[in-house]
């Protein structure tokens, strides 16, 4: 609860420095939701949540922090590349960070999701044993 609190706070600050970023998360949202069968919903250390079948795929924090799920093996190329960032929490992991801070990495972003939504429609349906029920936004 504290973490969904904290970053609703962390929104109203960029509501007030950086409101174009909170335009660009629209679009995300508008963009995910343009894939089949997704949905959004909180995610439970504050922000939108992006799935697929009820199964995550990715998160954006209020703050422009994208974080995707993605295999180890194509998070270790992309980041050679230099354009994400190992997440800035689970390092050993498939999760990468893709911190948004210009209109131009939006796009970027919308590629990631792309790719994040593509591995996970890839592997099917979701084993439903042990989800956590998730409260969608829209």
């Amino acid at each position: 609860m504290f973490a969904i609190f904290y970053d609703s706070l962390i929104k109203i600050w960029v509501l007030i420095t950086k409101p174009k970023l909170l335009d660009w998360i629209d679009d995300l949202e508008e963009n995910v939701l343009s894939f089949s069968e997704t949905n959004i919903s909180l995610h439970k250390y504050g922000g939108t949540q992006f799935n697929y079948l009820k199964r995550e795929f990715g998160h954006l924090h209020s703050n422009g922090i994208l974080d995707i799920l993605l295999d180890q093996q194509l998070k270790s190329k992309m980041l050679i590349a230099g354009r994400i960032n190992d997440h800035h929490v689970f390092k050993n992991s498939g999760w990468i960070s893709f911190y948004i801070q210009k209109e131009d990495d939006v796009e970027y972003a919308k590629e990631l999701l792309q790719i994040a939504y593509s591995k996970i429609v890839a592997k099917g349906m979701p084993k439903m044993i042990n989800e956590k029920p998730f409260r969608p936004l829209k």
